[in-house]
């Protein structure tokens, strides 16, 4: 297989961008395929509230697991090999989910599912970062702007399909031969390479890593408290009906889809570190209004100013790591997702349990500090 270094940065161009958009797309497209078929899985296993929260964890859970394996098996096998298994096996295992018909069962294939989400995760990433390194401009917001369009054509269209009657397993199976289709047409064009194979299996994030991974543990923080507490504060302090609370999510996702659309030309034109500070400001002050201003509407603009603010921060922190020398990229990006996906199951976790002790709104006002650090530190990032 060819290495990296040997292979000349203009192999490198519109076809390896092209296939690393869908490849992000895949991903958004997938996991978001699978939102709309939690309440079927629910009842056909027959679970209460609480199995149901362990099966999901344990979703993240294997994502974690599988992580420093898919940087493994990128720099070994390369980024097409590894984002095309990952790809294919999620389309097998997306029927599965929607046959599942006890809880262990589906605890298998949830865990299953999320291992190849976590590998898809890092070899995605790590493509990204040798794509935008081959390159002069800033790309990575771009390519994180596929996941988020994925994720909103996915619920929508998984959403649609059950809505007009069609069961389930049928329902997966449109989404596994979108899938099919689109590696079929990017698939020739994904890096035949990773990156270093010098990295160990296993490595605990160092340095500049560790820095980077913090802050993106709090931004995928921030981003899993608006997804599982705006519409429990909309309705429990802003008075808004239930059947409309998800109205808060959907601002937010737009706002950070819009964001991340445009960001490269922002990273490009303001530089990095700017697009750091002024992201994690905006998304503090979007916490601010949502929790100050009254009335339902102010809240939406909150949770739209959040979504905005950190939709390109951690495509930022993405660029940077690709760029240190203190750890192989083999290691150091699937050190930071890990830490990014750490956020995502503790986030909601945190939020409840701060909420019990205080209040929601003094839970939901503790992302403010969060937040202004990730802001206060964008001095820092090794990102220009």
């Amino acid at each position: 297989m060819t290495a990296p270094s040997s292979l000349s940065t203009a192999a490198v161009g519109a076809p390896q961008r092209l296939s690393t958009r869908v490849a992000f797309f895949i991903a958004g497209f997938v996991m978001a395929a699978w939102a709309p078929m939690v309440p079927l899985a629910k009842a056909r296993a027959g679970l209460d509230d609480g199995t149901l929260g362990l099966l999901l964890l344990g979703l993240g859970g294997g994502s974690i697991l599988a992580m420093p394996f898919a940087g493994y098996l990128t720099a070994h096998r390369g980024c097409r090999w590894t984002i095309t298994v990952a790809s294919v096996a999620l389309c097998l295992l997306l029927p599965t989910l929607a046959l599942a018909p006890n809880a262990a069962t589906l605890a298998i294939a949830l865990a299953l599912f999320g291992a190849c989400m976590g590998t898809l995760d890092c070899a995605m990433n790590i493509q990204a970062v040798l794509v935008e390194k081959a390159g002069e401009e800033a790309v990575m917001s771009g390519f994180h702007g596929m996941y988020s369009l994925g994720g909103i054509v996915g619920a929508a269209g998984m959403t649609g399909l059950l809505s007009l009657g069609l069961a389930p397993l049928p329902s997966t199976l449109v989404v596994a031969g979108l899938v099919m289709l689109g590696l079929f047409y990017a698939g020739k064009a994904l890096l035949p390479y990773g990156s270093e194979r010098d990295g160990p299996l296993f490595a605990v994030p160092r340095g500049i890593v560790l820095f980077l991974g913090i802050l993106c543990f709090i931004v995928f923080l921030t981003e899993g408290a608006v997804l599982d507490w705006s519409a429990v504060f909309l309705v429990s302090a802003r008075q808004m009906e239930a059947a409309s609370a998800g109205l808060g999510y959907a601002a937010f996702a737009a706002a950070m889809t819009l964001g991340r659309l445009t960001g490269d030309a922002w990273v490009n034109r303001l530089g990095g570190v700017r697009v750091v500070m002024f992201g994690g400001t905006c998304a503090a002050a979007g916490i601010a209004v949502t929790l100050l201003l009254p009335g339902w509407p102010a809240a939406l603009v909150g949770f739209a100013l959040v979504g905005a603010g950190c939709s390109n921060i951690v495509p930022v922190l993405f660029s940077a790591v690709g760029r240190q020398t203190r750890m192989p990229q083999s290691s150091a990006i699937p050190a930071m997702v890990s830490l990014g996906y750490a956020g995502i199951l503790l986030g909601p976790a945190s939020i409840g349990l701060l909420a019990h002790l205080a209040s929601l709104s003094w839970a939901l006002g503790s992302l403010i500090l969060l937040l202004l650090f990730v802001s206060a530190s964008a001095r820092y990032l090794r990102v220009n």
